[in-house]
């Protein structure tokens, strides 16, 4: 089974952009490390206590009829004030060679929000820094429990995929739309798990209307009745039709 990394700027942006892949795949036992670069505060009705629990409570449901395993880790870069800067390319490389991630999920690159921007440019360039074998990179340290993680191998991830999280108002134009036919609502429960960001603002309510329906509407591209968009620079090859949507 593949070990995978899904990159989140902030916590919920993993369940907002791909939680139905994220549980399918976790279904079908592969491991899964979401890694949150920030805290996600300040936020207006959010503390860095409330946002700890949420994220805990979203990665449990997600976790739900898992076979594989799925692990949440926090970088804790400063929330608003991400940069594209070497120590934190490094500080992801780190992250990537402990969990030995065969495969990267990060925010797609067009975005208006600052913080998305910086952390997809990071985790391009963290991919490669994972394979210098002569640069030390530093051990991660899981800023939500304290707990110091053991430094890997050097590795390089084959994959490296973007889901959509993005704050400009637009629609997707996917290289390939993953199948989450019954995953939908154990998503849209993932997301109404960060209390303080989509059920207690009201007109953060809306957004589960339009996560829902953007899923039947990329579920209708590919006959399925529930689909997540994703990009890729590279291409994705097939051994047989037998994985493909028919």
């Amino acid at each position: 089974m593949t070990r995978i990394l899904v990159v989140g700027p902030h916590p919920d942006d993993q369940e907002l952009g791909m939680g139905g892949t994220i549980i399918k795949l976790a279904q079908q036992g592969h491991d899964i490390l979401l890694l949150d670069v920030t805290n996600g505060e300040p936020t207006p009705l959010g503390s860095v206590e409330t946002r700890k629990q949420e994220a805990a409570d979203a990665l449990e449901i997600l976790r739900r009829d898992a076979t594989g395993t799925i692990e949440r880790w926090l970088l804790d870069l400063p929330n608003r004030f991400v940069e594209h800067t070497i120590p934190n390319r490094h500080a992801i490389a780190g992250v990537i060679r402990a969990w030995q991630a065969e495969m990267i999920f990060t925010t797609y690159a067009t975005d208006a929000h600052p913080d998305h921007r910086a952390v997809t440019r990071c985790v391009e360039d963290a991919r490669f820094d994972a394979k210098l074998s002569k640069i030390d990179m530093p051990a991660p340290v899981d800023a939500w429990t304290g707990e110091q993680k053991t430094l890997g191998p050097t590795i390089y991830p084959k994959w490296l995929m973007y889901y959509y999280a993005t704050h400009l108002r637009w629609v997707a134009d996917p290289s390939f739309v993953f199948d989450i036919s019954g995953a939908v609502e154990q998503k849209l429960e993932s997301i109404r798990a960060y209390h303080t960001q989509f059920v207690l603002p009201e007109k953060n309510r809306k957004a589960l209307n339009w996560i829902e329906a953007s899923a039947t509407y990329f579920g209708s591209r590919i006959g399925t009745d529930a689909g997540e968009p994703f990009f890729t620079n590279e291409p994705i090859g097939l051994h047989a039709l037998n994985g493909l949507v028919m």
